[in-house]
């Protein structure tokens, strides 16, 4: 099939509408994640965690944490390794669980599950009897402690959950404050006929491209969700940048009507840095791990679209003691126009009347 040939702003377009951030709002919280395909947790609260950031630039003024507190207990929401997913997709990720333990055979992991398997079975029946519970009320009767160069060193009550979660058994059933909730799978995810892994694999590319819009078929491997679709959608060329694209066919010819939103750092817009530099001329690095005097944008600065263009990141501080949202910079990239200088600073204002402070 002939490569579409994309000009780098309608290519820009494509990404943005697929991420429901143009005016035309989606209809409600599950109806966006379920396009987005997943919604990244982070406990960093800055302004507001990251996930509700998300939801609110692009519900608005009418969504509350409250919704989705609500859309997770009535389980529209399952949480998967830090990221809430809609409910019925978890059929796309069920073949793999049970197969975890044939496909980590003979690896550290797998050798370390198998000899620990009384330990799992302890945590188990503790669950079915009291479920669910924090980690902290689970026993750790491990007979080979788990070894690790990093913060998991010992850590195994934490680590046999990720081997439980990983073999389909358990699942994150709610949290108290930020502490996770566990308890067993049956009991959590909805009952529905897993999905043969090659055409689980299919779906889940076709799924990523409908929220991405534009991506490559292969890109690198990134930490918690990948940013590649394989041979999902079509073929595409974007003008002025290297290589073959993959596009999302139901955005082409779709008109943008832009509006200026206000970005998590933790957006999905954003998670592949390669592609957001190739398309938008966009740098922009999380900032809260550096020393203070290294960073260039702030804290925790929010990047700043408008229309199909990246302009700016916000640095912002949340005082909800003082009652306050403090904007101690505004970094533009470039000089902006009197209608986007205008528009961002409207945002800035719903931002704070969003989180009932006074803007200062």
């Amino acid at each position: 099939m002939k490569a579409h040939v994309l000009s780098m702003l309608q290519a820009c377009a494509i990404a943005v509408r697929a991420q429901w951030l143009g005016a035309d709002r989606p209809p409600d919280l599950v109806s966006f994640v379920r396009r987005a395909t997943l919604l990244q947790l982070d406990p960093t609260s800055a302004i507001a965690p990251s996930a509700d950031l998300v939801l609110w630039s692009r519900l608005g003024a009418g969504y509350t944490p409250e919704d989705l507190r609500g859309a997770l207990e009535r389980r529209e929401l399952i949480e998967l390794d830090a990221l809430l997913r809609p409910a019925e997709d978890i059929a796309l990720y069920t073949a793999g669980m049970a197969d975890w333990s044939a496909r980590h055979a003979g690896t550290g992991i797998g050798q370390w599950a198998e000899a620990n398997e009384a330990f799992a079975a302890d945590v188990l029946a503790r669950l079915r009897t009291d479920g669910p519970l924090p980690s902290r009320d689970l026993p750790d009767t491990c007979v080979v402690p788990w070894r690790s160069t990093g913060w998991t060193n010992n850590r195994n009550v934490t680590q046999i959950l990720e081997v439980l979660v990983a073999q389909g058994l358990v699942a994150v059933a709610g949290r108290a404050g930020k502490e996770r909730l566990w308890d067993l799978a049956e009991r959590v995810y909805p009952a529905v006929p897993p999905v043969p892994l090659p055409e689980a694999a299919r779906r889940r590319d076709e799924r990523r491209l409908q929220s991405l819009g534009l991506a490559r078929a292969k890109a690198a491997k990134q930490p918690m969700e990948p940013v590649h679709v394989g041979e999902a959608g079509e073929p595409a060329e974007v003008e002025g940048v290297p290589g073959t694209w993959r596009v999302d066919p139901a955005q082409l010819g779709q008109e943008l009507e832009p509006r200026v939103a206000l970005l998590s750092p933790f957006d999905r817009l954003l998670h592949d840095r390669k592609r957001l530099q190739e398309l938008f001329g966009f740098e922009y690095v999380l900032e809260m791990y550096k020393p203070a005097a290294s960073r260039r944008w702030g804290y925790y600065a929010l990047p700043v679209l408008a229309g199909d263009r990246l302009v700016g990141k916000l640095d912002a501080t949340a005082d909800r003691k003082a009652g306050t949202l403090a904007i101690n910079a505004l970094h533009w990239d470039g000089e902006p126009t009197r209608k986007v200088r205008s528009a961002v600073e409207d945002e800035i204002d719903a931002l704070a009347a969003w989180l009932a402070l006074e803007r200062r």
